[in-house]
């Protein structure tokens, strides 16, 4: 698991940037209710996707937290005001607080199940009736995009997916949610190169091999033979599915 305090200063420009937060932000709004007036970005990390929902439809008021210190206080510099250091497990928020919930790029670094159904279902106890909560799923599969790089990577251990989206939306629908609608979005910048993916297993981005695994160097050997070692493959795409709350609920 990566250490997201010692992330935070270069976590943006190696994933994606402002495009990558751009696609992102557009794809959440619009699953939103037309009318939602109050939004909460759970696990927000440097805030780069919580400024662009804010700035991104008029009267919409928004708030962010995360648990990461260095996280939160970069996102705080974005949104003065409206960043708090929580865990997305025991929000610090009223029940039926907000019109709407995202929780974009959290659920798949859980490390039990238990932790995602808890994500969900306090995402769902600050919903209000009639809101509709928005989280990435299957966030693993997002980078399979056919390529060499893949075909390489696909024998390395695996494990469940935490996000995988039935899972999600068994959770949700066991909160009182239902099946709102799903949107898709590119990893803008992301697309890997068989060096992007070296480095990238050298600093336990692949939480199945992390470094010292006894099988990382055999698959950064395999990677290094590749051709084109600089070459961008093609972008990753994210899946995001909204969950609404009934507005008879209580």
């Amino acid at each position: 698991m990566l250490d997201y305090d010692e992330e935070a200063e270069r976590y943006d420009a190696s994933r994606g940037g402002e495009p990558r937060a751009a696609a992102a932000a557009e794809a959440v709004l619009g699953l939103l209710p037309p009318r939602a007036r109050s939004l909460l970005d759970v696990a927000c990390g440097t805030g780069i996707v919580t400024r662009r929902l804010a700035a991104g439809r008029d009267g919409l008021r928004v708030a962010g937290v995360d648990l990461s210190p260095a996280m939160a206080c970069q996102a705080a510099a974005r949104l003065p005001g409206a960043i708090v250091r929580a865990d997305s497990r025991r929000l610090p928020f009223r029940n039926a607080e907000f019109d709407a919930v995202s929780s974009v790029w959290l659920l798949h670094l859980a490390e039990a199940a238990e932790d995602v159904r808890r994500i969900v279902a306090e995402c769902a106890r600050v919903l209000r009736p009639g809101g509709v909560y928005v989280t990435t799923v299957d966030k693993g599969a997002s980078h399979n995009v056919g390529s060499d790089i893949d075909v390489v990577l696909a024998s390395r251990p695996s494990r469940p997916a935490s996000d995988a989206a039935a899972l999600v939306e068994a959770y949700a629908v066991g909160c009182g949610l239902v099946p709102a609608g799903q949107a898709r979005f590119p990893g803008r910048g992301q697309g890997r190169s068989p060096r992007r993916a070296i480095a990238d297993l050298r600093r336990g981005w692949f939480v199945t091999l992390p470094p010292g695994h006894p099988l990382a160097d055999d698959f950064a050997a395999r990677l290094a033979a590749l051709p084109d070692q600089e070459r961008a493959r093609p972008e990753p795409q994210f899946t995001l599915r909204a969950f609404r709350k009934p507005a008879d609920s209580t």
